[in-house]
């Protein structure tokens, strides 16, 4: 996609939706962890991981609510919308290689303040609900098209290392 385009207040009806499909690599949890500081060692730490209720490395719970975030901020409502609240029950962990697609869909509409209430799910490779909740917004009144961001390279090191990329 090379442009990125809201749907107006006026443009969404009850029951439309949107929706991405990612899959969660061990890139996603260190950038995660390093963009929100979240160290907890289930997310990062192999034999602690093991140890744990999982018995593996699982994503960050708001990994997951990023995605929806990314969905309402650039599908539906798109640019343009304003987050009010946010919901999320997590209803199963999500492991690495695991592939989400997270749907929210259109569920009220206050046509007085602009407000539209959104179901939000993640589903995983097999068909299971591992995020379910909901958000409002304050939608866009005005149709907006843009192109979409470049985002820059990101190389991540490890410590010790001296600018040399760690081993894929």
């Amino acid at each position: 996609m090379n442009r990125i385009e809201n749907r107006t207040f006026d443009e969404m009806k009850v029951g439309d939706a949107a929706s991405l499909t990612r899959t969660l690599t061990c890139r996603d949890i260190e950038l995660f962890a390093i963009v929100s500081g979240d160290v907890n060692p289930v997310h990062l730490d192999e034999d602690f991981a093991q140890s744990s209720r999982f018995h593996k490395i699982i994503a960050h719970g708001m990994w997951g609510g990023a995605l929806i975030s990314a969905v309402l901020g650039t599908q539906l409502p798109g640019p343009g919308a304003i987050y009010l609240g946010q919901s999320l029950r997590f209803r199963h962990p999500v492991g690495l290689g695991d592939t989400l697609t997270v749907t929210v869909r259109v569920a009220e509409k206050n046509a007085e303040k602009h407000r539209v209430t959104l179901e939000c799910q993640a589903t995983n490779q097999h068909g299971e609900v591992v995020i379910s909740g909901t958000a409002e917004v304050i939608a866009p009144t005005e149709k907006i098209s843009r192109a979409r961001v470049t985002l820059p390279e990101v190389r991540l090191l490890r410590a010790g290392r001296r600018g040399r990329p760690r081993p894929r």
